[in-house]
This record gives C-alpha cells, structure tokens and sequence, in this order.
C-alpha cells in the first residue's frame, strides 16, 4: 500500500472481522489509489459502496453482519430475523442481512454482490460476496437497541418485528406466538412494549394474541385450536394447560373442558423435545385411562389444515358426554 497504516490499524480490523469502510482507511493513512489496486488485483474484495474486506475469501457470517452494519451507517442495529439468529430462537441461516436504521438515514436496501465475471474464483459457491442488505426504518431507536456485538434489537422488540412483518394478520400471530416461546419473552414484557411502542399494523389481533397467552396458551398449536376451532365454531372455552398429578408430579394437560373431562392433547413435537414429550404423554395418557376420560390428540397439521373437522369430532364427543350443543359452522366448513 502506498503508505504504512496507523497504529490502530489492527485492533480496527480485528474488532470488525476484516471488513473496514473506506473513510476508516483514509483515516488511517490509505489512500484511495492503494485501496483501489488491491480490489482491482483480486487481494481486497469491495463487498459494498464503501465497504471494503481486506481479504479474497469468502466472508463468514460474522463478516457479512459487520460488513452490513458498516454499510448502514452510524447507529445502525441487526434486526428482524437477523437478530432473531443472533438472539438464538431461530436457526442461522446465511440469507440477506436485515438492519434497522433511523429515518433520515440515507441507507438502502441491497442486493446481493457478486465478483466481477473477470475475477476468477474458485467455485460457484464462491461467486458471492455478500448475501445483501434488508433496510428498515424506526423513529425509536433509543429505544430498541441493547449493547451487544453485533449491535442488534432486544430480544422483544424482535419478536415484534418479526411479528409485524409477516404478510397476514394470521401468520402474524403464529409468528409472534412461536418467537415469544422460543425467545423467552413473556406476556407482561410484550404487553409494556406494545404501549410504548405501539406497532403499525395487526395491533387488534396481537393483543387478543397476548390475551390468549394470558390465559394459558403457550404455543402455536395451541393458539390455532383456540381459534381457528374453539371460537371460529363456537365450542366452549376449554381450561388450559389443566393441572393434573401423575406419579407424585404436577404435569398439565393441554386443553380439558370440565363439562365432561374431555381431554384434547395437541401433540407438539415440532416445538418441543420429542423424547420428554413423548414420556409425558404416555403418563398422562395412562392416568386418564384409568380415570375412563374421553381424549382426543391432534397434531399441526390436522389444527391448521382442517379444523372444521377437528371441530366435528370434538363437538360429537362433548354432545355425547352431555353439552347442549351451541355450536356453528364457520365460513371454512363444507356445506
């Protein structure tokens, strides 16, 4: 390089994973000649506008963060479903890099970059440089940040984005349903910050979403029953997660309606340990067939891909055990 770097070259590099803005080089004696070489010669690699990675390899996800957070500018914090990977209540993937900026911010959002076709590389998996950069705006930064490394959204502000994001209102509940439970974000905590920070759309059913929890439901299975079975037919309120003793222990069932002991168990393997649910359902099972309770098991897919059916078992097994039946079709079931 043209002239020698300063001294707190190094630390520089080794705080941001090899990946240092060019306004970071000319402060430290690089000028733009010698920047330019090196990315024209293959040994540096130019991953944004300004952003610059002094190696030729392909970037580690830590380097892409930084690589994006740099490119954002000043007070910008991982957000979205980057935080969430970071966080570690959803697995890490390697799509876009999603970012949270102030308004005013002059960041956009960015495709993927890859290298020039004359530069060779030494796979196709190698073609990318960086997965791209997802930008998103909030007048609140003050307050959704925490100070970790990478900078990145607290752990409820997550969800909420998360949950905000999502297409529907529908899927907006699931998500916010599964994060919550997969973050450890209580109803309290999520309720303080949806009065702070009230989110911009889907607030009517993400508060009736938090009212659910509030009584009980604690998955995303159980939230689509409550729903999409329960109340869009008009069955009874089933008292959720019901204690129940077994073997000296306290372990609950899932949903019982008092009116008649039925017992409905929502087999959630997909969001919990398959060995330890699996053992205690086997217990509660056996206690509830020496009580001669009626149960009925269902799993995800039957809750979501056909609760009118779902709903007509449940409702032949209550009426038989005594309900007055008050309950309706929905605008889902088969005439």
């Amino acid at each position: 390089m043209g002239t020698r770097p300063a001294g707190n070259w190094q630390k520089l590099l080794d705080a941001q994973h090899g990946i240092i803005t060019t306004k970071q080089m000319y402060e430290n004696g690089v000028n733009k000649d010698s920047i330019d070489h090196c990315v024209e010669t293959g040994q540096w690699l130019r991953v944004f506008r300004g952003v610059i990675s002094v190696t030729n390899g392909p970037l580690t996800r830590e380097m892409q963060l930084s690589a994006a957070l740099l490119y954002a500018g000043r007070g910008a914090l991982l957000s979205h479903t980057t935080a969430a990977e970071e966080w570690g209540f959803v697995p890490r993937g390697d799509g876009p890099v999603h970012v949270t900026v102030p308004y005013g911010c002059s960041a956009i959002s960015r495709p993927p970059t890859v290298r020039h076709a004359k530069q060779n590389f030494t796979s196709e998996s190698n073609e990318q440089i960086h997965p791209g950069v997802i930008v998103h705006r909030s007048r609140a930064m003050v307050h959704i940040g925490v100070e970790t490394n990478p900078a990145r959204t607290s752990t409820v502000d997550t969800v909420l984005d998360l949950a905000v994001a999502e297409p529907t209102s529908g899927q907006a509940t699931i998500t916010l349903v599964s994060a919550m439970s997969s973050g450890g974000v209580n109803v309290a905590a999520m309720t303080r910050k949806i009065e702070a920070r009230r989110p911009m759309r889907y607030l009517k059913p993400i508060l009736h979403t938090l009212a659910l929890m509030r009584d009980g439901v604690h998955s995303p299975l159980e939230h689509r029953y409550v729903l999409d079975v329960e109340q869009a037919h008009g069955l009874p309120t089933g008292q959720r997660q019901a204690p129940v003793f077994v073997d000296g222990r306290q372990l609950f069932e899932d949903i019982r309606y008092e009116i008649c002991d039925l017992i409905v168990r929502l087999d959630g393997q997909a969001f919990h340990s398959a060995k330890q649910r699996r053992f205690r359902d086997r217990r509660r099972d056996n206690a509830a067939e020496l009580r001669n309770l009626p149960r009925l098991v269902y799993g995800w897919h039957e809750v979501t891909q056909d609760p009118c059916g779902v709903y007509g078992e449940v409702r032949e097994v209550l009426v038989k055990e005594g309900w007055t039946d008050a309950s309706y079709s929905c605008e889902r079931c088969p005439l």
